[in-house]
């Protein structure tokens, strides 16, 4: 896929192997091992992607586009590593300040 149009309210598109246009949401850039990744999730209906799987593209800054991982190994650790960076960041918190943990 080909970077078309960058973040306009959060939407990529990008162009698939059939010149179909696919938007995306941007959830997140994290950097792993040297490299920095996008995080995306589909942003409209689509039958190869489902709603909430995390699609994932080695950041290009030099050339501004983003490439394909084929390495489903590498996708696996980038996923598991972001999560482990984004883990308890989202912590609720109830109306009299504490946490729900107990």
């Amino acid at each position: 896929m080909d970077e078309e149009e960058k973040l306009d309210d959060g939407i990529i598109e990008l162009i698939d192997d059939e010149n179909n246009v696919v938007k995306f949401r941007l959830l997140d850039v994290t950097e792993y091992k040297g490299e920095k990744y996008t995080l995306l999730l589909a942003a409209e209906p689509n039958d190869e992607i489902a709603e909430d799987e995390v699609v994932i593209f080695r950041l290009n800054e030099k050339e501004e586009s983003l490439e394909p991982i084929e390495d489903e190994a590498l996708l696996q650790e980038i996923f598991d590593f972001y999560q482990e960076e984004t883990e308890g960041e989202d912590v609720y918190i109830d109306e009299d300040g504490g946490d729900d943990e107990n």
